[in-house]
């Protein structure tokens, strides 16, 4: 839908092409992610509850995983019950505000999340290097700066794509391919130079994701160092413990990213990325959480607290 006037075209809203448009499937699928976001919603707000309630649960490790849930909770609540939506409506369509919004709120959360994942890597690094100092190096006040300056920065670059984006002159084609409002299907339909925007993102795409790995790659090498000098096999055993839950979410994450951005241009298929972008969006926040639960023992017995409290008071009020 277009409004005229003055000679100029002024898109109001984009229709989205969502995952599929064979009709067979939009059921089923509708009820697969709408289990997944509600599962995901409830993995990410029950971590961030329970690391806020739990007294044991007041150390660096902890504090920088409930902002990793947070991150997780924000980017795919940016995303998911606008596509569930769309498997529910005729035509999935989405103002041209609304969609500039998901796209900057998608952006500050996604890009939040890789230097969060680095901040953990730093923390295990100096529990198991420098144990003795880990209270002092890892102060309240460091662990806030940590968190606080990837918001700060991950909300500038949001603006400065978004803004860019937005701004510059769509054409009349306004069908978007793919399920939610992302920088790569937008370009697409810019009738204007897009060399410069397409250049910002690379640089920041490349940027952020270099950086953050740096620091996580760097972290483990030194963390290995130190492990192997271990001589006790039940003092490495703890070491690799430790750090099991973060690597396990550091590969499937970045691995995942890696596997769509490295690939050559020539494989590149729109089902493809789309089956990706779900990855990502949706089945990475729900993974995360439960990564942590299964494989955390402190997680698991607070979680167990929490139950026995809840239980405790309901049967006091009955």
């Amino acid at each position: 839908m277009w409004t005229e006037g003055l000679n100029l075209t002024a898109l109001t809203e984009f229709i989205l092409l969502g995952i599929t448009d064979r009709p067979e499937l939009q059921a089923p699928l509708f009820l697969l992610f709408l289990f997944i976001y509600l599962s995901s919603l409830l993995g990410n707000l029950g971590m961030i509850i329970l690391t806020q309630v739990d007294p044991r649960l007041q150390t660096p490790m902890y504090f920088f995983l409930r902002h990793l849930a947070l991150t997780d909770l924000g980017y795919s609540t940016a995303v998911g019950p606008k596509m569930l939506v769309n498997f529910v409506v005729d035509q999935n369509t989405i103002s041209y505000y609304f969609c500039a919004t998901q796209l900057a709120i998608f952006l500050v959360f996604i890009t939040s999340e890789f230097f969060i994942l680095s901040a953990m890597s730093y923390d295990r690094y100096v529990a198991i290097c420098h144990p003795l100092l880990y209270t002092v190096i890892m102060s309240p006040r460091v662990c806030w700066v940590l968190v606080a300056i990837p918001y700060l920065y991950s909300t500038f670059v949001s603006l400065f794509v978004s803004v860019k984006i937005f701004t510059l002159t769509f054409c009349g084609y306004n069908v978007i391919n793919h399920f939610y409002c992302d920088c790569i299907p937008l370009i697409s339909l810019l009738c204007s130079n897009t060399h410069e925007v397409e250049y910002i993102i690379i640089i920041f795409a490349a940027l952020d994701l270099i950086s953050s790995l740096l620091i996580i790659l760097m972290s483990y090498l030194l963390i290995f160092v130190v492990i192997l000098k271990m001589k006790s096999a039940e003092g490495r055993r703890k070491a690799f413990s430790t750090c099991g839950s973060h690597l396990t979410v550091v590969t499937v994450f970045y691995g995942t990213l890696i596997f769509i951005y490295v690939q050559p241009k020539s494989s590149h298929s729109s089902d493809t990325d789309k089956v990706a972008s779900i990855f990502y969006t949706l089945v990475i926040p729900l993974l995360n959480p439960l990564i942590y639960s299964l494989r955390n023992k402190d997680v698991k017995y607070a979680l167990h607290r929490t139950w026995k409290k809840i239980c405790k008071c309901f049967s006091l009020k009955s």
